[in-house]
């Protein structure tokens, strides 16, 4: 009964934060317009077009729609409409949110899932190789998102906004999801839910540290970076 009230809480405070960040993006987003020609390519955009709803796809159909708590899908979903609608704000949040951990990943991934065990399953033989193929996209976000800031600069505003996105998602995950499932590791780093601390600990600690350890650094970085003076 007390962890089914926490996760209540978890679901509601993950709610509220997920509405505030649609809240702000619908206000505050717009897409970056040039005079001359298009910042992002027509063959760029017709590539996440149609890919990004291909995997979305095979993903509910495969894993079902908890799947899509995962941050690097929600950073595909918003690298893809930063994409479309050349968005500098939908570009930046990922880059501060998720390029660190998905360059953690490709890193990972190029060293045979030995290194972090973050990219281990794409060895698995028990898994399809089209299903595993889907997840390539992992390397591809990398350069897209650097080659976006490059094109259209990075928004300060990604920093608070990514924080708010992640906080729901991890609150969502804890609230709505079997622990098995581990989405974004809000039960235990890794695969398997930790056994060290009380959950609930393990969760704050993680909604804590993501912000400091990683989206922190990442804008100072960006910040100095890919400064626009418009």
């Amino acid at each position: 009964m007390h962890r089914s009230g926490s996760r209540v809480a978890a679901f509601l405070a993950g709610s509220l934060a997920l509405s505030a960040t649609a809240l702000i993006l619908a206000r505050g987003a717009q897409p970056r317009r040039t005079a001359t020609r298009p910042a992002v390519p027509v063959w760029l955009k017709a590539g996440y077009g149609v890919a990004t709803p291909a995997i979305a796809a095979v993903y509910w159909r495969t894993y079902g729609p908890a799947n899509f708590l995962w941050l690097s899908d929600l950073a595909l979903a918003s690298t893809t409409l930063a994409v479309i609608r050349e968005d500098r704000l939908l570009a930046s949040m990922p880059a501060v949110g998720v390029l660190p951990l998905e360059l953690a990943w490709s890193a990972d991934f190029m060293a045979g899932g030995r290194l972090l065990g973050l990219a281990d399953y794409m060895f698995d033989p028990r898994l399809s190789r089209g299903l595993r193929a889907l997840s390539l996209f992992h390397l591809a976000l990398p350069p897209t998102l650097l080659w976006l800031l490059r094109r259209l600069g990075y928004d300060r505003r990604a920093l608070p906004l990514q924080t708010l996105l992640t906080w729901s998602a991890l609150l969502l995950s804890y609230a709505g999801t079997p622990p098995a499932q581990n989405i974004n590791w809000v039960f235990g780093p890794g695969s398997r839910p930790q056994q060290v601390l009380p959950p609930r600990l393990y969760l704050g600690l993680l909604v804590a540290a993501l912000p400091v350890l990683v989206f922190l650094p990442a804008d100072r970085l960006l910040r100095r970076a890919f400064s626009r003076h418009d």
